[in-house]
């Protein structure tokens, strides 16, 4: 079983970009910016699903790219095609040259994957060449924003699953093949046992999972004859899918099969409701498999689940053990979007002086952080307390003092006693992996660990506990007066 990540794309995929990547790059080299080097940060700024954080996930496909981007000769064609409003070629046949030469020598420093972040916290920091820095924007957004979308929204429904085994079901639904495979990785990483889609079982080495459609049933003349005939094949798969015509007879038929093939050594595993009234079903075919004799069967759902329903299901006294959750994970259906941005936050000047950048906005969310920026973590017995986003260019002085994004004027400090520990670690050095990546096995386990370290009232899903994620004192002060002469600046 692989566990590695292997891309399911062959092609050079240097121009999946955005077309003003391409001019900017074009612009640094002309001006001779090329080289200049830079800080950008990768970040959100809301909440996602409206909860409390979002589960870090895409490093290990977007260390992949990074680490084969390479312009061929088929790119640097097509780029050569292209014209200005004058019908003149829009890139110099020398800056085709230097791409074709390029190599990424970036450092870049990220939170694991499967770590809970908060907004504003830089989730992945790079620093190289403007040029190259800036190129990476786009990509990196791509696979970022979509893989921490689904395995945030995974990680409320294994929550809402109260530790009962959850299972990504949604290929069909998927935004396309590459919405299918990153969806598949990502919900895995937030807490699903494992993925119907059988190519991500092949790249990625997770579990495969999956019963039999209503088609199998409706091939045969009868159920009876369709539950037997799946038994034959794969004994070692029984689950049957009883709602194909009636729900409750499907369920006594099963039982009635699951008697025969139990004489010849086949054990029934389970069966599986895909429509009607999960909870009012679920508890009728709970008492056919029990009085029957299999109380040992398991009972799975799917049908258009989200967080939300299976904690309404739970509350209605439903006897599910497993959950095939679809649509509303894999495209992450309540907010199909998640709003990670990636910002030029540092540059050296001609001198080699770092110089700290900062975008002002009339929306004060718009606003971002300057500096090259580290997240520290504090915890007290075991439980994470607060996060500090700091300068790593400050000397910190203990005790170190956060204020609150939800109100500036409120300074606090970690408790006396509380440890730490730093989330952005380094992963490449001039474009180099500086140790082998975590299996995904592995990053599944910790970010399970990592979310059961914040208190329950933080990971609630509606109104959740406000958790302290704020600026450091002197960087909050500095960026105050960054605005300050910006403003003044722009005045004159």
């Amino acid at each position: 079983m692989r566990e590695s990540f292997v891309s399911p794309y062959g092609q050079s995929l240097a121009l999946l970009t955005d077309f003003y990547e391409l001019t900017m790059a074009y612009g640094y080299w002309k001006k001779q910016l090329q080289d200049r080097e830079a800080v950008f940060q990768l970040f959100f700024r809301k909440k996602p699903f409206g909860g409390s954080f979002a589960v870090v996930a895409g490093l290990e496909t977007a260390v992949e790219y990074m680490q084969k981007l390479q312009f061929d000769s088929s790119d640097l064609d097509y780029l050569s095609s292209l014209k200005g409003a004058h019908g003149h070629p829009l890139f110099e046949m020398k800056f085709l040259e230097y791409l074709s030469k390029l190599k990424m020598t970036c450092d870049v420093d990220a939170m694991p994957e499967g770590t809970p972040a908060f907004p504003q916290e830089p989730l992945i920091r790079v620093q190289g060449p403007l040029l190259q820095a800036q190129m990476l924007e786009s990509v990196l957004l791509n696979i970022i924003n979509f893989q921490t979308l689904i395995a945030t929204k995974t990680s409320r429904v294994v929550l809402a699953a109260q530790g009962e085994p959850v299972i990504e079901f949604g290929m069909r639904r998927a935004q396309g093949i590459d919405g299918a495979f990153s969806a598949a990785r990502a919900a895995y990483i937030g807490g699903c046992i494992g993925s119907s889609n059988v190519l991500a079982g092949k790249l990625l080495g997770m579990p495969v999972k999956g019963t039999f459609a209503h088609s199998w049933v409706m091939a045969f003349s009868t159920e009876e004859e369709a539950f037997e005939a799946y038994a034959e094949v794969l004994p070692e798969n029984c689950i049957f899918l009883i709602d194909t015509y009636n729900t409750i007879k499907g369920a006594q038929k099963a039982v009635a099969v699951a008697k025969k093939l139990k004489k010849k050594g086949i054990e029934m595993l389970g069966v599986r409701l895909d429509s009607g009234d999960l909870a009012h079903f679920s508890i009728q075919v709970r008492k056919i498999l029990d009085d029957g004799g299999f109380p040992q069967a398991k009972i799975m759902a799917s049908n258009e689940l989200d967080e939300h329903l299976i904690r309404d299901l739970k509350v209605q006294g439903a006897k599910i053990d497993l959950w095939g959750v679809g649509t509303h994970l894999v495209t992450g259906k309540d907010q199909p979007a998640f709003d990670g941005v990636y910002k030029l936050c540092a540059i050296k000047d001609k001198k080699g002086k770092w110089v700290h950048k900062l975008k002002l906005s009339e929306q004060i969310a718009k606003m971002t952080n300057p500096g090259i920026l580290q997240v520290r973590r504090y915890a007290m017995d075991g439980q994470y307390i607060a996060d500090m986003i700091y300068d790593i260019l400050f000397s910190l002085v203990e005790p170190v003092r956060i204020v609150d994004p939800n109100d500036t004027g409120l300074i606090r400090t970690p408790e006396t006693g509380s440890h730490f520990h730093d989330l952005l670690v380094p992963v490449l050095r001039k474009g180099q992996l500086v140790k082998p990546l975590p299996k995904l096995s592995a990053i599944r386990e910790y970010s399970q660990t990592e979310q059961a370290k914040f208190a329950l009232s933080i990971r609630r899903f509606l109104n959740p506990q406000l958790y302290l994620a704020g600026l450091e004192k002197s960087l909050f002060d500095h960026k105050l007066r960054i605005i300050e002469e910006i403003q003044t600046r722009e005045a004159l």
